[in-house]
């Protein structure tokens, strides 16, 4: 079996049925009462390898709980919206979104390799902004016509759900326009599904005249194990710059020495910490949002326990801002 075999047959067996994740992790619905195991429209997928990196029969482990549908999921709850960031109003194009000057960013698709369930496109509409191999030409159009355009960002979804031959030829087509440098990946397949770093995607990721940037997307170092470093020293021989963005979450990660602990491990493996996230406010995941004062406490000791490139910076998304709103 080739290694594009491997990671195709990883994803293909990924979990999406709550019982049977429990059962993994040697919990039952009685341990956690508020799990939901109806069939939803955001539905669970979680890897094998991630479930593996889960505590058995910690019903309030870190990874479990970043995964795991919950009725506090149905709320409406005021003040969340189904389209947080207001990105239909970027969307020139299918498939394109264009929120800040100088980048622009492809939705490659909406599959990803893990449903986290704060996801601020839990809702996105990504069959209206599927175009398909030739409606792609649309897209690469606008880019370029539109000079002032500098990195292109692969987004999703996870990009890297897509097969690397579409990848690829899509990365071809934009380093033959010379206004752009930089191509940038947001992905979480690094850390959830690290088999997918193999030797076809190094190919043409580090292969082009574009700058390769990537950009993970890991919560808590548990999450960091032997492949998933094996990944990143792939990536960083490769030529990849790496950064991270972790989400703040309740009950995941709301703790300083667990982020420090974090980025230390981000660091020791060619990974600079980048961004802290404040939540989007995405209806069905206002179990995770934490109140002001406590993200400041939190933020304040994290400073004070690392030196200053390892402390990532705390921002929110404001739709409609030129930029992300740094808030310490």
């Amino acid at each position: 079996m080739t290694s594009l075999q491997h990671w195709q047959e990883l994803l293909k067996q990924g979990v999406n049925n709550t019982k049977e994740l429990l059962s993994l992790v040697n919990l039952t619905e009685h341990d956690l009462p508020t799990a939901l195991t109806s069939p939803q429209p955001f539905k669970l997928r979680v890897p094998r390898g991630f479930i593996n990196r889960m505590q058995a029969g910690n019903p309030n482990d870190p990874l479990l709980l970043q995964v795991l549908p919950l009725l506090s999921e149905l709320d409406l709850t005021p003040g969340y919206d189904t389209d947080p960031l207001a990105e239909s109003t970027t969307n020139p194009v299918p498939g394109l979104l264009q929120k800040y000057k100088s980048r622009a960013l492809l939705t490659i698709t909406g599959a990803c390799a893990i449903n986290c369930r704060y996801c601020f496109r839990r809702h996105f509409p990504y069959s209206d902004n599927n175009p398909g191999t030739a409606g792609w030409q649309l897209a690469l159009d606008y880019l370029r016509q539109h000079n002032d355009i500098k990195e292109v960002i692969f987004s999703g979804g996870d990009p890297l759900t897509a097969p690397d031959t579409i990848l690829a030829n899509l990365a071809k087509q934009i380093a033959a326009i010379p206004h752009i440098t930089t191509l940038r990946i947001h992905t979480r397949l690094p850390i959830v599904l690290p088999e997918r770093i193999n030797d076809e995607f190094l190919a043409w990721f580090s292969g082009s005249r574009l700058k390769p940037v990537m950009v993970m997307h890991c919560n808590h170092p548990q999450e960091i194990d032997a492949s998933v470093v094996n990944a990143l020293n792939r990536l960083h021989k490769a030529g990849a710059i790496l950064l991270n963005q972790t989400v703040l979450l309740k009950g995941v990660n709301d703790n300083a020495t667990i982020l420090a602990a974090l980025s230390e491990a981000l660091f020791e493996n060619h990974t600079l910490p980048y961004y802290l996230h404040l939540l989007d406010k995405v209806q069905g995941a206002a179990h995770f949002d934490l109140p002001m004062t406590e993200v400041s406490a939190i933020y304040n000791e994290l400073m004070a326990l690392l030196p200053g490139y390892l402390v990532p910076k705390l921002v929110r998304e404001i739709p409609g801002a030129a930029s992300k709103t740094t808030i310490i």
